[in-house]
């Protein structure tokens, strides 16, 4: 899991950073006879909703990790009569990381859908807010959001080192215990 985190988590920033740009660098989209910037507009929906889909791609696989590795620590654990500090060890990582998970995943739908509020081709347009557009309060929210799902993605990164260290630990008892019982390792 370690090698491949941290490949996805940079595909994902990568893929949300790109679309930020793309953002930023499009045309008036105000203007339906500008056909460059209506063009570049779809672009940057399609793969706003693309980067969005890769790092909830993350989330749920981390998610997924610490819910199946907590589990496995468990039943290993009760299988060889280890001590229950693995157990709370594993558990404690998973109780850690699950509440920010859901709140990276909670900013990447605020993002999209400010994004949508945002978006001058939607059937209702909403009102700017005290002279602020809704594209302006799209921006904020982007670097916010970004900001805050590269800072779960380290803390995430943390808990699975963490995490991987309880694993080695766990081995290394079984491996133990095997051993003192004269099975095969």
């Amino acid at each position: 899991m370690n090698r491949i985190f941290l490949i996805l988590a940079s595909f994902a920033l990568v893929f949300m950073i790109a679309t930020m740009v793309l953002g930023l660098s499009l045309g008036d989209l105000r203007n339906p006879e500008d056909v460059a910037a209506q063009r570049w507009g779809t672009i940057h929906r399609l793969s706003g909703v693309a980067a969005a889909l890769s790092a909830m791609f993350v989330n749920g696989i981390v998610a997924t990790y610490f819910v199946g590795t907590s589990r496995w620590v468990r039943e290993v654990s009760d299988t060889y009569s280890l001590e229950r500090q693995f157990i709370i060890r594993s558990n404690t990582l998973k109780r850690r990381t699950f509440p920010i998970t859901v709140m990276s995943m909670l900013a990447i739908v605020a993002i999209v859908a400010l994004g949508g509020a945002a978006d001058p081709g939607a059937t209702r347009q909403l009102e700017p807010i005290q002279g602020i557009t809704w594209a302006q309060i799209h921006l904020l929210g982007a670097l916010l959001g970004i900001a805050f799902v590269t800072l779960v993605f380290y803390l995430q990164w943390n808990n699975i080192q963490a995490n991987r260290q309880v694993i080695d630990d766990v081995m290394a008892q079984v491996r133990e215990v095997r051993l003192a019982k004269g099975l095969e390792v």
